[in-house]
């Protein structure tokens, strides 16, 4: 057996301090790794994120003084005139959608689908250009927009979603009359492209639009739109707006277009609202200046009951040279007549009765004056003045 000599304890310490060492740099290996770069990981969830689903049906019937040969709501000929009522002596939905909207703090989203005879109406004039375009698919579509807030108090959103134009909206049961005004049905309901909003203070917001142009989901020339709008909060009840739109529209001419309005809710029950809208758009080719257009309405609603309100509107519009509201021809062929342009003023009255939260009955008469013939007369062949109509809507919100 080998004898080993006693270690001194110098020897003894000098072990410790290397196991010690050991031990440490064993340690130090973990974090040497997690300093290394880290393996990507998944964005953290929102938390934040609220999902809700809904729908919306408003179904009607009206009856037109006119009537229209067609069914349609239409000039003389039949060239469309209102999205709301499209048809005449008829039972039928005028808007039903569905939809499903995504709220959080920094993520925002809507999609919804719709059909009916406004939606049918409103999109006959999506350009068709190529086979994968045109209003068979695209009408369908009321929103499909997502957001991302970019910024405090800025949202960057792009898709499908209504226009920056105009104090009325889409869907009935949100606007002060059952029917839209003519300043609404003839500027754009929506838009496709991207949007970016800022609330600059707590009473004003602006939004930028850039978009394929004049309401189009397809686009139909190689330019593209762009628009303003500025919302100021007066008072929490009372807003006053700017908005603007500049675009290649009929190839490469230029159009251009403003409006302001206001809107005011009182204590008493009253509901005011007001706009007027002005548009240009370059002649074609070889004519000089430009065409114009103009078109205002103003409207006052009061809730007389708890359950029941009564609306009245006046409005005017002007387009001699047809730009945005077409009204057509009379016959056909080498016997076809060119009708008149709109120049009329209208006015309307109506009744909403609203037993339950959910549920509106809104009944309304309107009817318009134009300088010249260019409505159907159903008592005789010769075109009319004036034109009007009767409708009753029964409204529901899931």
């Amino acid at each position: 057996m080998i004898a080993y000599p006693n270690r001194h304890p110098w020897h003894h310490a000098r072990s410790i301090a290397c196991a010690t060492v050991a031990a440490l740099a064993l340690a130090a290996l973990p974090r040497r790794a997690a300093a290394q770069p880290a393996v990507a990981q998944p964005a953290p969830a929102d938390t934040t994120v609220r999902v809700t689903y809904g729908a919306f049906v408003d179904g009607y019937f009206a009856y037109d003084a006119g009537r229209p040969a067609s069914f349609d709501r239409s000039f003389a000929g039949g060239a469309p005139f209102t999205t709301q009522p499209s048809r005449h002596n008829e039972f039928n939905i005028n808007l039903a959608y569905v939809e499903a909207v995504l709220a959080g703090a920094r993520v925002r989203g809507r999609f919804a689908l719709q059909a009916g005879t406004s939606v049918q109406s409103n999109y006959a004039g999506e350009p068709v250009n190529g086979t994968i375009s045109g209003p068979s698919l695209a009408r369908h579509i009321q929103e499909a927009v997502v957001g991302y807030k970019i910024a405090d108090h800025v949202w960057i959103d792009g898709g499908i979603f209504y226009s920056n134009m105009g104090m009325e909206g889409w869907v009935s049961r949100d606007n002060p009359t059952y029917t839209r005004s003519l300043v609404g049905d003839y500027s754009p309901y929506y838009s496709t492209g991207v949007k970016a909003t800022w609330a600059a203070t707590p009473k004003l917001t602006a939004r930028l639009d850039i978009v394929n142009g004049w309401q189009n989901i397809s686009e139909n020339n190689s330019g593209k739109g762009a628009g303003i709008r500025l919302d100021y909060a007066v008072t929490p009840t009372s807003t006053l707006s700017y908005y603007n739109f500049i675009s290649s529209e009929a190839g490469s001419r230029v159009r251009s277009f403003n409006g302001v309005g206001a809107k005011l809710a009182t204590a008493g029950g009253w509901t005011l609202l007001g706009e007027a809208d002005y548009g240009t758009q370059s002649r074609p080719a070889g004519a000089a200046g430009t065409s114009s257009w103009i078109n205002t309405a103003a409207i006052v609603r009061r809730q007389v009951a708890p359950t029941i309100a009564l609306s009245g509107r006046v409005e005017y519009m002007r387009d001699p040279d047809q730009v945005v509201l077409a009204t057509g021809t009379r016959g056909s062929g080498a016997t076809a007549i060119a009708n008149a342009p709109f120049r009329a003023v209208g006015a309307s009255v109506g009744v909403d009765v609203q037993p339950q939260a959910r549920f509106l009955w809104r009944s309304e008469v309107r009817g318009w004056q134009n300088r010249d013939a260019i409505f159907p007369d159903g008592r005789n062949e010769t075109p009319s003045k004036r034109s009007g109509f009767v409708v009753s809507s029964l409204a529901l919100t899931f």
